[in-house]
């Protein structure tokens, strides 16, 4: 499968990988999505979507904590990709971010994948 990288950012505590793969944009957030991180992320994806990419795809699998600013960077995300056609996929998400969502019930909302590469079959 073609996965590029078309950008990384860091900011010590997370870091995030940004590359296309067909008609998604996928973000690689690793270490602390967060009050002082929450923008690493949450620029890329509004870039992406400017450029009218509406199928995000974010492999959770190095992400290690999440609080509530970074799940609202992600259901913004989700609301703008969505009245675009598109949406918000995660996958491969840790126990301690799962949790994040089951105990607020956005897992309710989003698409939720085992695997990255299962996100990427839609």
């Amino acid at each position: 499968m073609d996965r590029e990288a078309v950008g990384t950012a860091d900011l010590g505590r997370l870091h995030v990988e940004v590359r296309e793969h067909g008609r998604s944009a996928i973000f690689t957030p690793s270490g602390e999505l967060d009050h002082h991180t929450a923008e690493l992320l949450s620029g890329p994806m509004a870039d992406a979507m400017d450029t009218g990419i509406s199928r995000l795809v974010v492999d959770c699998g190095s992400l290690a904590f999440c609080d509530s600013t970074g799940l609202n960077v992600l259901l913004g995300a989700r609301l703008r990709a969505e009245q675009m056609g598109g949406g918000v996929h995660l996958a491969a998400m840790q126990p301690t971010v799962s949790r994040v969502f089951e105990i607020t019930g956005a897992e309710a909302v989003f698409t939720l994948h085992d695997t990255l590469d299962q996100a990427l079959q839609e």
